[in-house]
């Protein structure tokens, strides 16, 4: 049967239903205010705590804990940040060689080029340049051949030419915003 334009299909359902993919939630406010009341009270030797109280407490401590370890960073395992740096590194080679075309400037080998790229994590970028982890700089001069050895090959083609990275590349690291840029100049 055709469905006319602008209507939605009917949604089908199981016997079962649908089961939320979230655990039980659990009210803890009785332990919330039995904290209150710990914290208020004028002498904390007036306030009784059964052992039922204190199962309650146990178990909304357990459940703060779960909760912070949410939200702090995961740590990226050896294989990870490989493979990480690994991505960063053909997308930012990509990015370069996009912008090694000819210019005029290119037989004098005085073609620029700048490449803007994001990534936050330290341990990433030090290991996609292949230097020593924490970065004692925030900009440092790689010649074209220590760049080439740690980037891979990075080379242009216009017509009957190749074009190849000359000089300096300058790296710039800002770990407060987790940006970097590299640039450099390029030609025949």
């Amino acid at each position: 049967m055709p469905v006319a334009a602008g209507t939605k299909r009917k949604a089908t359902t199981t016997a079962g239903g649908s089961k939320s993919k979230k655990g039980r939630t659990v009210d803890y406010t009785a332990s919330q205010d039995l904290v209150d009341a710990l914290l208020t009270a004028s002498d904390p030797e007036d306030v009784t705590i059964t052992s039922a109280d204190a199962l309650s407490l146990a178990e909304y401590a357990r459940h703060l804990e779960d909760e912070v370890d949410q939200y702090k960073p995961k740590e990226k395992s050896a294989s990870d940040v490989a493979t990480a740096a690994a991505k960063l590194r053909s997308v930012t080679a990509s990015g370069i060689k996009k912008q090694m075309t000819w210019k005029p400037s290119c037989r004098t080998g005085g073609a620029k080029f700048s490449y803007d790229g994001i990534c936050a994590d330290e341990t990433v970028f030090t290991t996609m340049l292949k230097i020593d982890a924490p970065l004692k700089w925030k900009m440092k001069k790689f010649t074209a051949e220590e760049f080439e050895s740690a980037m891979g090959s990075i080379y242009g083609s216009a017509r009957y030419n190749t074009l190849y990275l000359r000089g300096n590349v300058t790296v710039r690291y800002s770990t407060s915003e987790g940006t970097f840029k590299m640039s450099g100049k390029f030609g025949i």
